[in-house]
């Protein structure tokens, strides 16, 4: 018999969850109202959970939390008050984005299965090491990685206790997912943060290739990879959509589900896939999934593609017969909508009847009968009734004990109103009071608060699968480091040994940036860092496959003194190997929770903090003991870093698609233009992905003086990147004006924003 995989759906609202579970998902992913990463879905309550866990349950169906994005400083009561809540729900686990929540949720709510988002951009396998020691007991793979690559990190989590999840069916973004700031810098609408407006989808001005929408990808779908799929080992499979209507989710699950089970039975795959054609799609590829990352996975249309593949389909021009095709498969949606709302409306989530009835007299045990709409049973006190001037009797000791009188620090006379305030908790699960009844309770009755207590937590246990109820915890503050007077370095990045002679002429620190990809040239990198000892490696975000193996060796025989890393499977590396690490600006980090996870668990020696937030959100931030914070003054602002090539839908390429030389050797740059007249870079460097770049850089020269005594040091990208920002003096120049400035020197402030323009602060005004 196969092994079977998971399939897992979206479910942006209640009918997308019903719609899921009677296309027969194996489990659905849903959000709440806040911290989740689809502030665009309709997402569901609180007070409806309890009812989908239900209804989900009752078709062994389990149900994930979003809680999938990065988390500010401010929030983090209220997120606490809501895990506080969901450790006493049934739900089978919560999707986590932030290094804070994991954190969290490890030590304090570790009832909690714990599942690392794709925004986590999990693609080698130290990454994956890297989430078992947060307790992950899943990853969400990125979506760009080939077969091949599944399996090797499949293999490794299994040997970790996690289990690997991929998506198979939706959306492609053009961008590696969490280090993405595209929405963020231009709208201030973060993808970090769920609120992605998806400027890439949106049009520009007519490329030289003909395109008005050069970055937008066709929808992925494996649909008929699945057998390959199951060799890599892969326990989950994951449909993209929760900002789609329920008859999309219905479309595609039931299609999914039908493949999946005739793999099973006959080892064989359907070889027609036109019901996945009915619903919203921008046309399919498997691109990335195959390692084959060609042109054709472009489509110079963001909009619904189903009406014009109706057309082909049927040999009929689109152009001849446009309102006719969309006539058509309107009203094929109309019929599939239909026929999902029937099926679904039979469902409900309400909350099943739960009726309570309690009856005592003095010198007996209080009796409480629970009933359900399928059961019905009895608790009783452990010590028998007393009036408010009697004496309770300890009924399995037989003995007399300390009269109580009416003291109401340990209870006091029972009535209707106390009693439901004590059994309140037991409405916050699946059930609804549907009758409180305290009639044949005789008054002037006493018991303690702490056997209500007790008798409230059995009937708890019973109704909720024998799970204890888990009382709220009270995670202790964080507490500010007492204030000592800081003067901040200056650092700076570099890529270029043309810049070498900057470690002679400054007392700054010099990092090095290094490539995406090692693997051709890691001796000369090693070579270039054992000559330069006082160069400090810089780690980009994507290291995958051979390239992080081959990261992973530059470390080992390179030992430098301290590295910074946007990658958490080089953190992890340095961290095993006992090499000071910082993580670096696009690990996402927000919160001081964040910090502490990285202190505690990885021995971190520093951090940078988002670029992505404003002052106020920076102030509120605690820093660990023996802890370093870091900030960037100056950059280029990248947007976008994809391991698609940018330049087939712009310039054009002479190859249809990616091979290792056009990694290691292709080196160009181009720009497109949007309809806001607003241009972005696009730049190809030997080694690296293609990226975008905003059209300015990005300086800050507030912070110093907004936020005195919080920065160790403050970084400035000297890499040559060439925006529309016009720098109007030599590098040791300009570093010198930056060192005058976090010294406070009269006219260095100014005298930097005029050699230096035009820059953006927005991000720091607008924050997430």
């Amino acid at each position: 018999m196969k092994r079977e995989i998971e399939l897992l759906a979206p479910g942006g609202d209640i009918d997308s969850i019903k719609a899921a579970i009677v296309a027969g998902a194996n489990a659905i992913y849903c959000g709440l109202a806040r911290f989740n990463a689809r502030n665009r879905a309709e997402n569901i309550s609180f007070e409806d959970l309890n009812g989908i866990l239900r209804l989900a349950h009752e078709s062994n169906c389990k149900v994930f939390i979003t809680l999938n994005i990065i988390i500010i400083e401010n929030e983090i009561s209220a997120l606490i008050q809501l895990l506080n809540k969901l450790i006493n729900t049934k739900i089978d686990g919560v999707i986590v984005q932030d290094l804070g929540l994991f954190y969290l949720l490890s030590k304090y709510f570790s009832g909690l299965n714990i599942h690392a988002s794709t925004q986590l951009t999990t693609h080698n396998v130290g990454q994956i090491k890297f989430l078992s020691r947060l307790s992950a007991t899943r990853a969400n793979l990125s979506r760009e990685l080939s077969l091949g690559e599944i399996k090797e990190l499949t293999l490794t989590g299994h040997q970790h206790g996690v289990l690997t999840e991929v998506f198979v069916h939706g959306s492609y973004c053009i961008c590696f997912s969490g280090i993405c700031y595209f929405s963020s810098v231009n709208g201030a609408n973060s993808g970090n943060r769920g609120r992605c407006s998806q400027p890439c989808r949106g049009q520009f001005l007519t490329t030289a290739q003909g395109k008005d929408f050069p970055l937008n990808l066709k929808d992925n779908s494996a649909y008929y990879d699945l057998k390959e799929l199951s060799d890599t080992g892969v326990d989950s499979i994951k449909i993209e959509g929760r900002i789609k209507k329920f008859h999309y989710v219905y479309t595609v699950v039931d299609s999914y589900r039908k493949q999946l089970q005739s793999f099973y039975a006959d080892n064989e795959l359907h070889l027609d896939n036109k019901d996945l054609y009915t619903v919203f799609n921008r046309d399919f590829s498997n691109g990335f999934l195959k390692g084959d990352i060609n042109k054709h996975m472009f489509i110079d249309n963001p909009r619904d593609n189903s009406a014009l593949h109706y057309s082909k389909i049927n040999g009929v021009a689109f152009a001849e017969n446009t309102e006719k095709a969309k006539q058509e498969i309107y009203d094929l949606k109309t019929k599939i909508i239909a026929n999902v709302t029937k099926r679904i409306e039979q469902l409900s989530i309400a909350k099943v009847p739960l009726v309570i009835t309690i009856s005592g007299k003095a010198g007996a045990p209080l009796k409480v009968v629970v009933k359900t709409d399928k059961d019905s049973w009895v608790v009783l006190s452990n010590i028998n009734l007393v009036n408010s001037k009697g004496y309770q009797t300890n009924i399995s000791q037989g003995q007399k004990s300390q009269k109580q009188g009416n003291d109401k620090s340990n209870g006091q006379c029972l009535n209707h109103e106390l009693l439901l305030i004590r059994f309140k908790s037991l409405y916050d699960t699946e059930y609804f009071n549907k009758d409180f009844k305290t009639d044949n309770l005789q008054s002037d009755l006493f018991i303690p608060f702490k056997e209500l207590t007790r008798i409230k937590n059995k009937i708890y246990f019973i109704l909720n699968d024998s799970r204890e109820y888990v009382y709220p915890i009270d995670v202790p503050r964080l507490s500010r480091l007492r204030q000592v007077k800081i003067q901040p370095t200056l650092s700076l990045l570099i890529s270029s040994q043309n810049d070498l002679p900057l470690s002679r002429e400054t007392s700054a620190d010099i990092y090095f940036q290094l490539p995406n990809s090692l693997k051709g040239n890691r001796l000369e990198f090693i070579d270039l860092f054992v000559k330069n000892k006082k160069l400090i490696p810089w780690f980009p975000s994507v290291l995958i496959g051979e390239d992080y193996h081959a990261a992973v060796e530059f470390l080992q025989q390179v030992q430098p003194k301290r590295i910074v890393t946007n990658n958490t499977g080089i953190a992890y590396e340095a961290y095993q190997g006992g090499i000071p690490w910082i993580a670096g600006p696009y690990l996402n980090i927000v919160n001081s929770f964040s910090l502490l996870c990285l202190k505690e668990k990885f021995n971190c020696y520093g951090s940078f903090i988002s670029n992505e937030l404003k002052k106020i959100q920076i102030t509120g931030l605690k820093r660990p003991d023996d802890f370093k914070l870091y900030y960037r003054i100056y950059h280029p602002i990248v947007l976008i870093t994809s391991r698609q090539c940018l330049f087939h839908q712009v310039t054009g390429c002479k190859k249809s698609k990616i091979d290792d030389a056009c990694i290691q050797q292709c080196e160009k740059s181009t720009s497109i233009t949007n309809l806001k007249n607003s241009s972005l870079l696009i730049k190809k460097l030997k080694g690296n992905y293609h990226s975008i770049y905003h059209e300015t850089n990005f300086l800050n020269t507030d912070i110093a003086t907004d936020l005195p005594d919080l920065f160790s040091s403050f970084f400035v990208d000297l890499r040559d990147i060439k925006t529309d920002t016009k720098i109007k003096i030599d590098k040791l120049k300009l570093v010198q004006l930056f060192e005058n400035h976090l010294k406070g020197k009269p006219n260095s402030t100014e005298e930097l924003r005029h050699r230096i323009s035009p820059t953006t602060n927005n991000p720091y005004v607008n924050g997430i």
